[in-house]
């Protein structure tokens, strides 16, 4: 019995220590820049066991306000159109994606920009029911805690945008030679276009199917209302 009583206790002091260290460290990515991620970790250790590959890790925080405004408007209508809108969740999304998983069809990514800051941000890529559940819960302490633009900024500069590279400032600057100020509709609906697997594509040297991909964010950035996020 005293071991049962050990370890409930202790069961109840890590589950108290987890949500006072995740709402904790949700606070201070609502003002501070975030240092680094799991998935930046990981790609790191993948590198270091990879003769093929030079350790590399490129990234530059910059503020929303330094970043075109073209980037929010293209990967909203690339990524997740009703961002401005919901709470965290497109119920309407995960409904679609529950049916055709019952019906035995291929589901497609239809995670929110906000899931996928709360899994860039404090989680790891790995894929299982205990990964999906944390990604909730920090879905939902970033949409409480953050404002959308704040959702928006560090998205932008923690998502994986190629090998080693993290944020829209070092894409911008190892793909287009310029800063995140300065990304054209055409450049920003290029980046949006490769952001299902940055690692095989390359905006600076688009495939048919990218160049397909930006026309198409094209006209949802076309059909979009302006989403007043970035300068």
């Amino acid at each position: 019995m005293k071991i049962f009583r050990f370890l409930l206790r202790l069961v109840f002091k890590i589950i108290i220590w987890f949500f006072i260290l995740s709402i904790g460290f949700t606070v201070l990515y609502r003002f501070l820049p975030v240092p680094i991620t799991p998935l930046m970790v990981i790609r790191l250790w993948e590198q270091a066991f990879d003769k093929e590959k030079e350790m590399r890790l490129y990234k530059d925080w910059v503020s929303i306000s330094k970043i075109s405004k073209n980037v929010p408007q293209a990967v909203i209508g690339a990524e997740d159109q009703k961002f401005m809108d919901h709470n965290g969740f497109d119920l309407e999304a995960i409904k679609t994606a529950w049916e055709n998983n019952q019906k035995g069809k291929r589901v497609k990514g239809g995670s929110t920009i906000t899931q996928q800051t709360a899994k860039n941000v404090f989680l790891s890529p790995s894929r299982n029911l205990i990964r999906k559940g944390l990604e909730a819960y920090f879905t939902f302490l970033i949409e409480l805690i953050w404002s959308k633009e704040r959702i928006m900024e560090v998205y932008l500069n923690v998502i994986e945008m190629g090998e080693g590279i993290y944020g829209i400032e070092a894409a911008a600057q190892s793909y287009f030679k310029k800063s995140a100020s300065k990304l054209s509709r055409q450049e920003a609906a290029l980046i949006a276009a490769v952001l299902p697997n940055p690692r095989r594509w390359n905006p600076a040297r688009p495939t048919a199917y990218i160049s397909g991909r930006q026309a198409w964010i094209l006209r949802q950035m076309n059909n979009l209302e302006p989403v007043g996020i970035g300068i």
